[in-house]
């Protein structure tokens, strides 16, 4: 991981008079897509099954940009899932643009509750605002210990950086060093989490094909949520019982 983060850093400081201008026109022309419509918050499943409070927060993948409707969105595709198992009561807290300390501010905003499970998307922002990994990992350290101390998370899926290397959206070799930060950070999250194996990092396979990404070439589409949706929520299942497990 430290040679990738080498190679990383004498790509930037060699190619910045490229990458400068290549970063501020892909945020000039790339299009702003709305986070979709659909309820936040509720309930879902047979009363009769074992309950499940599902936490899903972070940026906007987890918001379900990309997608008309929630119900499209990871939200709505991990919930739906799960709902033939579990009552689910769920909120999404998740906002366009957010990084991991707006996470953090924004959790620490809710009042106090409690949820067995979380999703967490983050990490693309912090990528793109060029975060020291050392600062990231630290913030990662303190959402896990937010999420424990004031919500009683059990288990937390963190979502990994997809693969910004294949984004259409961002031209070379702007690409290739975005590509190369999210793997770096990836790497990174995935050392933090070996001391902590009750939660886990899913990281996403990635084909290019119709409707794996928006029509921006950047968020995913229906189909990649239809996936992260349903791989996330078999996660899930293998860390609770159902109701058959239980007789």
């Amino acid at each position: 991981m430290k040679l990738k983060q080498t190679v990383e850093t004498l790509a930037l400081l060699g190619l910045w008079p490229i990458l400068l201008p290549q970063a501020l026109y892909t945020h000039a022309v790339t299009p702003r897509l709305p986070e979709p419509e659909g309820a936040r918050d509720g309930h879902c499943g047979d009363a009769a099954k074992p309950s499940l409070r599902l936490l899903i927060a972070g940026d906007s993948a987890a918001a379900g940009v990309g997608v008309t409707h929630q119900d499209q969105g990871l939200c709505g595709r991990v919930v739906n899932v799960l709902a033939d198992d579990y009552q689910v009561a769920w909120q999404l807290h998740a906002q366009s643009g957010d990084t991991t300390p707006d996470l953090l501010a924004r959790l620490n905003d809710l009042p106090e509750q409690m949820f067995d499970v979380a999703v967490l998307s983050m990490g693309a922002n912090d990528v793109l605002s060029r975060r020291r990994i050392r600062t990231w990992v630290a913030q990662q350290r303190q959402l896990i210990a937010l999420l424990h101390e004031r919500f009683g998370v059990r288990h937390i899926v963190f979502s990994a950086v997809p693969p910004m290397h294949e984004f259409p959206a961002l031209p070379q070799p702007l690409r290739w060093l975005i590509g190369l930060r999210a793997q770096n950070i990836n790497a990174a999250l995935r050392e933090l989490l070996r001391e902590f194996p009750q939660h886990q990092l899913f990281q996403m396979n990635f084909v290019q094909g119709e409707n794996v990404l928006a029509s921006d070439g950047f968020h995913p589409g229906w189909g990649t949520y239809l996936y992260w949706g349903y791989e996330t929520a078999q996660i899930i299942r293998r860390w609770l019982p159902t109701a058959d497990q239980k007789t």
